[in-house]
């Protein structure tokens, strides 16, 4: 091995093509990495601090040949080691942003490119006469990507590091007093004026909305404050200089508008480089500044580092958030000027929103990004991907930031708006109000999603890659809903409503099956029941769904019918793993069920199964929680029974053929539940031992006979029961799905079935609409509430529901199902059975069996129940209510997403000390080619996912 290293030194490189000697120099010698933690109080001017800025040559060189473990150990060994380098870094950048020589024009050709590393290689290290100003911005941007994390996760709050090196003002020397922002206070009027036409057309709908804020109207020019304002305030003396922290932030704004670093050089106004130009065509902005991709890895450093300064917040309990707050967030959210806030708003949301228009990629990559399979012969992201990617995670973090001053909330505690003190980017995304902006940034998010979808049911499998920003663009659509009324109207106006509700289910459905997306699952859950509780959104429900969805999804009908399959399969095919999700399904059925219009037949039988699954006992009694489910579906069926019940007969149908359980729900008790649920155990362990006595002969014969003495439909039950292993399919409500109908209920299918898991007790409580005053012909076909049955409690009833009938110690009583049962709205249910079913048995007895289901139908299409039932109250749709569990989850939900994104290639925040979330390492998948191909042969021998989980499961 000595041998081996002699020979590898002694081998020539006059070109120092692999440029791998100081590197590995840096990395290994005493004069490297490790004397910043075994050498103490390095001077500021020592020449040792220049190699953090001439040496690397692109990010993965800064974040390999520096690891957190060195500047961990420097901040125990010689703390003051890296305060010196946070401050000489940060010096340089400021310097080089206003230095002539920055930024360094590109190569232009091959042959320079050549010659400069020729130059490089035979100068040595050095390189005095070549200086790359460009290169030096870009590695002090890295080396504080790299240092600053380690710094964060000092335990305290915040840490005596960060106020006496990032947060500490220090005196104004004489010459530098006034120069808090060099570089972009040299942008004189001539920028402005350049600018004024086409930009920030943001605009306030009302002046005085904004001048109770204590803000100006915004003009279509970027203001500028003019020089007898600053000349006003005499007896405000700056007599400090803005801290490294506020200065960094000033630095970063202006990188991102530096023509020749991350804006084009022809809209530089004579030598002034620093131009507050947004991105990109959209919001705010009616021109283009020209193509950029070659600036496209520049402006993603930029934001890079701005994400990592914001990242503060993950180093802070969640128990803290709110009281704790990040001071770099909140001064970034807080003290900005209006033309930073617009200008770096418009920008990102332009850049992100545009991620798959034609023109935003070069012309290499928009011809390979439509080359199936391409993602598994290309190396790395694209550089639009990666900038696209980190525009959203910006924004999602600005939008989402509510900790401290910046919480929404108004008078006495009550939640309100934000507003331009609180946090700017909330308040500006808020005072969106131009059908054009609207229009942009909804047609935008919907290709993205039009993306997700064609990756996911393309000719060949896998032959596109999924949206890596598709978490992120949800979130910033849930941001736009919740903070823009006017957003959220337009959306549902607009004929991608539907589209828009179907892209998200369908994502929900593709990723529900994955543990680390069920936070991803929650939000969309969330976003539905908000949408549903919109009367735009329930009156387009009748309509045909136009979107483009994967074909295994597909369900004919009209929207609604799409709404109600998606949910069930949500429900029926998560085994429980998604309880938390329940609550808001359900309401957003609840919440639609007035404006369901014309369900198929299949539709009803899913929400049949729907009420079958959660009034099951052992489903019943095993959670506190669990009757808020069945409350909410019943809900349902009041709303369709009270708004459409001629315009529903295939539900009404259902309704009447499972009369015989709403009937036993209106006297349900705990010791009937508990006879159920042992009767069922017992036969369980009769066919256990039956099973085990006989033989495979006898076990054939009874198989047999089974079959035979079944009707059809109910063995398609049986089948789709062991498909989807969670939710009891009552034989009753899979005979709508044949045309069939019997005189009689039969028994619920006794085959155990797992039941749902509890969901988290904390959206909704058990309440509804107040009691609905009815006729006295109904008073006397209710029900007899307030029945205290507790006597029929036998001991052994008592030792099985404290033995294990619910789950986590929890023991039902007959007072706590007394508590639920009496205000179940069953009251409209069991008046309409009363009233229909002996209609439709009239019919049957008349009627032949191939005449008698269409007769039906149309008898229960022209019923009319209206001076039977109540009149309907007012709706009063459950909407989803933020509270600050909510608001913690959703903050460690966006960061959780940018840590895992941000594992590779680079690893910011790997093995440093997140507090916000729990980061559970898994191992590694499979690779990726192999992934690929077992799909692409699973779709050619015609295997699809669902059956070879469905196969392993068996």
């Amino acid at each position: 091995m000595d041998n081996l290293k002699m020979f590898t030194q002694k081998l020539p490189d006059p070109f120092n093509l692999l440029g791998d000697q100081p590197k590995l120099a840096f990395r290994s010698q005493p004069g490297g990495v490790a004397k910043l933690a075994t050498t103490r109080n390095i001077p500021e001017k020592d020449l040792y601090w220049e190699q953090y800025v001439v040496l690397f040559d692109s990010a993965s060189d800064v974040f390999t040949l520096i690891t957190h473990n060195d500047v961990r150990r420097a901040l125990y060994e010689a703390p003051e080691n890296v305060a010196t380098l946070v401050r000489v870094i940060s010096a340089r950048l400021f310097n080089l942003i206003s230095d002539h020589t920055f930024p360094a024009p590109a190569p232009s050709s091959v042959s320079s490119l050549a010659s400069s590393l020729i130059r490089t290689g035979t100068g040595g290290a050095a390189g005095a006469g070549e200086r790359n100003a460009t290169k030096e911005v870009l590695n002090c941007i890295r080396v504080l990507q790299r240092v600053l994390p380690a710094v964060f996760e000092i335990e305290s709050e915040p840490s005596r590091f960060e106020r006496e090196v990032l947060w500490k003002r220090v005196p104004v020397r004489d010459q530098g007093q006034g120069q808090e922002r060099p570089a972009s206070g040299a942008a004189g009027s001539a920028v402005d004026e350049a600018s004024a036409q086409a930009q920030f057309v943001i605009e306030d709908e009302d002046e005085s909305d904004e001048d109770e804020e204590g803000g100006a109207r915004a003009p279509k020019s970027p203001p500028r404050q003019p020089e007898q304002q600053k000349a006003a305030e005499p007896e405000k003396p700056k007599d400090t200089m803005p801290s490294i922290a506020e200065r960094l932030f000033s630095c970063l704004i202006d990188l991102m508008f530096c023509c020749g670093f991350t804006l084009p050089t022809k809209i530089q106004v004579d030598h002034y480089k620093i131009n507050y130009v947004i991105w990109e065509k959209g919001v705010g902005s009616t021109t283009d500044p020209g193509p950029s991709y070659q600036y496209e890895t520049n402006k993603a450093e930029v934001l890079r580092l701005l994400l990592v300064l914001l990242s503060r917040q993950i180093y802070v309990p969640p128990s803290a958030l709110f009281t704790s707050a990040s001071s770099y967030t909140l001064h970034f959210v807080q003290s900005l000027p209006r033309r930073d806030v617009l200008t770096v708003l418009c920008s990102l949301m332009n850049t992100a929103v545009n991620a798959t228009h034609p023109g935003s990629a070069n012309m290499m990559g928009t011809v390979a990004g439509r080359l199936p399979y391409n993602h598994l012969l290309m190396k790395g992201e694209d550089p639009r991907t990666s900038l696209v990617s980190i525009c959203f995670q910006v924004l999602c973090v600005l939008l989402d930031f509510q900790s401290g001053s910046a919480r929404d909330m108004g008078a006495e505690g009550q939640t309100s708006g934000p507003t331009a003190k609180t946090n700017a980017f909330r308040f500006f995304i808020a005072k969106l109000h131009r059908s054009s902006d609207f229009a942009f940034i909804l047609n935008g998010v919907v290709s993205i999603f039009e993306t997700e979808m064609a990756s996911l049911h393309g000719l060949l499998p896998g032959s596109k890659k999924s949206v890596l920003y598709m978490p992120e663009a949800v979130i910033f659509l849930w941001k736009m809903l919740e903070l823009n009324k006017k957003f959220r109207a337009y959306l549902l106006d607009s004929d991608k409503g539907m589209d828009v509700m179907a892209y998200l289910l369908c994502y929900g459905l593709e990723i529900k099956d994955k543990p680390e997306q069920h936070g991803m699952c929650r939000v969309l859950s969330y976003m539905i029941q908000s949408l549903s509780a919109e009367r735009t959104f329930g009156l387009k429900l009748g309509s045909p769904l136009r979107a483009q969805i994967p074909q295994k999804w597909v369900t004919p009908g009209t929207a609604g019918d799409f709404m109600i399959h998606s949910i069930y399969s949500m429900v029926a095919t998560t085994s429980g793993s998604l309880n938390s999700l329940y609550p808001a399904l359900i309401i957003a059925l609840s919440n639609s069920a007035p404006y369901f219009k014309n369900l198929s037949v299949t539709s009803s039988a899913r929400l049949l199964q729907l009420f079958n699954a959660f009034s099951n006992p052992s489903f019943l009694l095993s959670d506190e929680g669990h009757p808020r489910l069945l409350f909410f579906v019943l809900e349902a069926f009041n709303g369709v029974l009270m708004h459409g019940l001629a315009e529903n007969p295939n539900l009404v149908y259902a309704i009447l053929h499972a009369h015989k359980q709403f009937e036993d729900l209106g006297t349900f008790t705990l010791a009937r539940g508990l006879r159920e649920i042992r009767r069922i155990q017992q036969l369980k362990e009769e066919r256990a031992a039956q099973a085990q006595g006989r033989g495979s002969v006898d076990k054939g014969k009874r198989r047999a006979r089974d079959i035979e003495e079944g009707a059809p439909h109910e063995e398609k039950a049986r089948l789709l029961q062991r498909e989807l292993g969670s939710l009891d399919l009552a034989p009753s409500t899979e005979a709508l799905q044949e045309g069939q109908a019997r005189a009689e209920s039969r028994d619920e299918d006794l085959t155990s079935t797992r039941p749902l898991m509890s969901p988290t007790a904390t959206e909704t409580q058990l309440s509804g609409p107040g009691g609905l005053p009815v006729s006295e012909k109904a008073r006397g076909k209710m029900r007899a509430a307030g029945r205290s049955l507790s006597g029929d409690m036998t001991g052994s009833l008592e030792r099985l529901a404290a033995s294990g009938v619910g789950r986590n110690g929890f023991v039902p009583t007959q007072e706590w199902v007394a508590s639920w049962q009496q205000g179940l709205p069953l009251d409209t249910i069991l008046l309409v059975i009363s009233e229909l079913l002996p209609k439709v048995q009239s019919l049957k007895s008349s009627l032949s069996a191939a005449t008698a289901t269409s007769a039906i139908t149309d008898m229960l299409r022209s019923a009319n129940l209206d001076q039977v039932l109540a009149k309907p109250p007012p709706l009063s749709p459950r909407r989803f209510m933020w509270s600050e569990a909510s608001i913690v989850w959703l903050t460690s939900l966006i960061w959780g997403e940018i840590y895992v994104r941000g594992m590779t290639p680079l690893g910011i925040w790997n093995n440093t000390a997140v507090r916000l979330f729990y980061v559970k390492h898994a191992q590694a998948q499979q690779r990726q080619i192999t992934e690929t191909v077992t799909n692409v042969m699973g779709g050619l021998l015609g295997r699809t996912e669902s059956t070879q989980s469905l196969g392993r499961r068996q």
